[in-house]
């Protein structure tokens, strides 16, 4: 705005003194007359120069009114990451720091200024960090699932700069520019090592609320009481229904610290099965209305439990068979996946997601509403296209960036 003032003034002065040479009585003039054409396009000129100069100021005004509006903007979007509730770090997407909220330097031990430009690896302990790079790996890939889909979620452990480590549940988000363009990732950090501190000091100190706590070995049945809430404390229990024909439907997968029990469903016709050895916990209702804190211990346990159910019913929401089983492998692969790394052969290593539970064929027939024969054919379809393959303990391996 000081520069334009400046230009204004110059301009002012230029024009008084055309103005001037107008005015002053011409004691001669050449013989062509050329000094008063000169002064007259000189005067057409400083007019237009001075309409110019008036414009401009008007859409540095503009300008200045509209950077005004952006810095209060930025102000607000600053105060609320800064003192947003939930840990948050922005990352280029190569996991280079650029930003770091209050919460997040608080969870992290570490000033903001040691952040800050610092790759965001640095804080994710060593056992962890092969399957970290392999997420930004596949985030970075144009045709990535994680890309399409905008947001993953995995745990890790993570460093404190007192060098101690705790769990924690990382959500990224992928941020677009208005073209569409991937720019930056967006960490969300919440420690669930205190969630399971929780539920283990419940087990530990209050075992007098359970009828018992059991194991049972895979392949057994487990009891499922009325009234009662079956909460997992090690292994997976696989959840299924029967057709009208008998055959055996998958409906879910109850994994540690996950629950499941006759109060939460309406089936007819509700199965628990061990799909690994299990040691289980049943908690009677009322024991749920006496204790507050066991309540809103195992609240998340109920919300995780109910938005599995709904993923399963949205693989049925694809219409074309390989669609719908593609969609129940990704599934799969956030609910009982585990990072792994295989040799193919002599010279090549595989890096993907190893579903660590086997699950018949006729479990994701019933999950794809399709046949056996059909996932046979499409697992042979996925092996021979590269997005899948199998351990040496024929566990399903997805491959990273398949899916």
């Amino acid at each position: 705005m000081y520069n334009m003032d400046v230009l204004n003034k110059q301009i002012q002065v230029i024009y008084g003194r055309v103005l001037g040479l107008y005015q002053q009585p011409q004691a001669r003039t050449t013989k062509n007359d050329v000094l008063p054409i000169a002064l007259k396009e000189l005067g057409v000129a400083s007019e237009e120069l001075q309409v110019a100069v008036e414009e401009l100021t008007r859409q540095n005004e503009v300008l200045a009114a509209a950077q005004e509006k952006a810095d209060t903007v930025r102000f607000l979007y600053q105060s609320l990451f800064e003192f947003a509730p939930d840990a948050t770090i922005i990352t280029t997407l190569s996991g280079t720091i650029q930003e770091a909220n209050q919460a997040a330097v608080a969870l992290l031990g570490r000033h903001v200024d040691a952040l800050i430009g610092k790759p965001f690896v640095v804080c994710v302990a060593l056992d962890d960090r092969t399957e970290f790079r392999t997420l930004l790996n596949s985030i970075n890939q144009p045709d990535s699932s994680i890309s399409t889909l905008a947001r993953s979620q995995f745990t890790a452990q993570l460093h404190r700069r007192s060098q101690d480590c705790f769990e924690a549940q990382l959500t990224v988000d992928v941020i677009y520019n208005k073209r569409g363009e991937a720019i930056l990732l967006r960490w969300q950090l919440q420690d669930v090592s205190k969630s399971k501190h929780t539920i283990t000091a419940l087990l530990q100190d209050n075992l007098a609320q359970f009828r018992y706590i059991d194991r049972y070995h895979r392949g057994e049945l487990l009891p499922i009481e009325p009234q009662s809430l079956n909460l997992v404390i090690d292994g997976v229990v696989k959840l299924t229904t029967l057709s009208q024909r008998g055959e055996e439907i998958l409906v879910g997968l109850a994994t540690e610290e996950q629950v499941f029990g006759a109060s939460l469903t309406k089936l007819s016709t509700y199965q628990a099965i061990a799909v690994t050895d299990v040691k289980l916990a049943t908690i009677p209702a009322s024991k749920m209305t006496e204790s507050a804190e066991l309540s809103r211990t195992l609240l998340p346990r109920l919300m995780q439990r109910f938005q599995q159910t709904e993923r399963f019913l949205a693989v049925q929401g694809h219409l074309r068979t390989c669609d719908r089983f593609e969609q129940l492998l990704q599934v799969l692969k956030e609910e009982i996946g585990e990072p792994t790394t295989i040799s193919e052969d002599s010279s090549a290593t595989i890096t993907g997601t190893r579903l660590k539970v086997k699950l018949t064929h006729q479990d994701f027939a019933s999950a794809c509403c399709t046949t056996r024969v059909t996932i046979t054919r499409l697992l042979g379809q996925l092996q021979q296209a590269g997005k899948v393959c199998f351990d040496a303990q024929n566990h399903l391996v997805l491959k990273d960036g398949a899916f």
